[in-house]
């Protein structure tokens, strides 16, 4: 869903009405969990989904009432609708006379693009959708807010406090909040960071296994090497971009960050060597370096006497990939990719809202 986000600014920079649909609550057999969006322009077209079939349908039919009152409403499916799920679908009208509702998803979009973590909040209440007011709002890290949340720093401080539980679930929740005046209200938050890119460098045999691999469950893909002939074009149709880059000062080209997954495997010892050392100065998540013991000592001992130490080494997964005995690039393949979900499925430790 997170595409949906350029399509929300696209329609509002443009001065288009647009009502967007989220899913709030989701029970039974329904389809589409909380946070599944679907974007509904004034002449019936939509982007994303809610489910699909009679649910979707009927959320669009409910979709004239709110443009023309520009209030929101929740929308609660029967049974028949949801195939036996019990479904609530939030229906809001964005305006595109209101600038913080444009920097709220512009802050949110930045993220899921470029890394970091952001939520996004939508108030449930109408309250705060009034006099053309959008009651969307954001809270970045940094404690940076959007959006109404501006105007109520208690509601901020006890958004803040759920940060943590927010993104370790990776799930949207409804949390409980007050306003300046103490009357209680509801609000949608989200929890939105970036896709993790993989960079994988060099565009060998174990790389074309890699990269489709990475791909097909959920990395953005990035492959540099410096030889012409390995990224002719129809090379490496499942990455993201592909570059022709030498390695030397390579990592300067990229915004690398704590999201970022790094793979090392290029033509020569001496590259992965200057890669790695590259690497090893950003802040990536994770870096992996492919190669035999004997040449992983060789490196990192070239490493230390350039002033790395064995904290700064301990980093580096190498031999890459889970042992399973591989030994075809398919099977070592199989194994990288297995070691960068494990180290994606585990907790950040760094606490983005300390």
């Amino acid at each position: 869903m997170k595409d949906i986000y350029s399509i929300i600014i696209d329609s509002l920079k443009s001065g288009k009405s647009s009502v967007l649909a989220t899913i709030l609550k989701q029970g039974g057999s329904s389809s589409r969990g909380p946070g599944a969006r679907m974007l509904i322009m004034e002449d019936g077209s939509i982007v994303g989904t809610v489910g699909g079939g009679i649910l979707e349908k009927a959320v669009i039919d409910a979709s004239p009432g709110v443009f023309s009152s520009r209030s929101p409403m929740i929308f609660r499916s029967s049974p028949e609708m949801a195939c036996g799920g019990d479904v609530e679908v939030f229906l809001a009208p964005l305006s595109q006379v209101d600038q913080a509702c444009l920097e709220t998803f512009k802050n949110a979009e930045e993220i899921s693009m470029g890394g970091g973590s952001v939520i996004l909040a939508m108030a449930l209440d109408a309250r705060l959708w009034q006099r053309g007011r959008t009651g969307v709002a954001s809270l970045k890290s940094s404690g940076e807010t959007t959006g109404f949340l501006q105007d109520m720093e208690d509601a901020a401080k006890t958004l803040a406090s759920q940060a943590r539980y927010l993104f370790d679930r990776r799930k949207p929740e409804i949390i409980v909040c007050y306003d300046n005046e103490g009357n209680k209200f509801s609000l949608f938050a989200e929890p939105v960071t970036s896709s993790p890119v993989l960079y994988v460098f060099g565009a060998g045999h174990v790389s074309s296994e890699v990269v489709p691999l990475a791909g097909r469950v959920g990395f953005k893909v990035i492959v540099i090497d410096d030889r012409p002939e390995f990224l002719k074009e129809g090379y490496f149709q499942d990455a993201e971009e592909v570059f022709l880059y030498a390695y030397d000062d390579v990592m300067k080209k990229f915004s690398i960050n704590e999201c970022s997954f790094i793979v090392i495997a290029t033509r020569s010892h001496s590259c992965d060597e200057e890669v790695l050392g590259q690497a090893l100065h950003t802040d990536a998540r994770y870096i992996g370096m492919i190669g035999s013991r004997r040449k992983i000592a060789t490196i990192f001992g070239n490493l230390k006497n350039h002033g790395f130490t064995d904290q700064d080494l301990a980093r580096v997964h190498s031999p890459i990939g889970l042992d399973i005995g591989a030994e075809t690039p398919q099977e070592i393949a199989l194994s990288v990719v297995a070691e960068l979900v494990k180290e994606r499925a585990k907790k950040i430790t760094k606490d983005l809202f300390a």
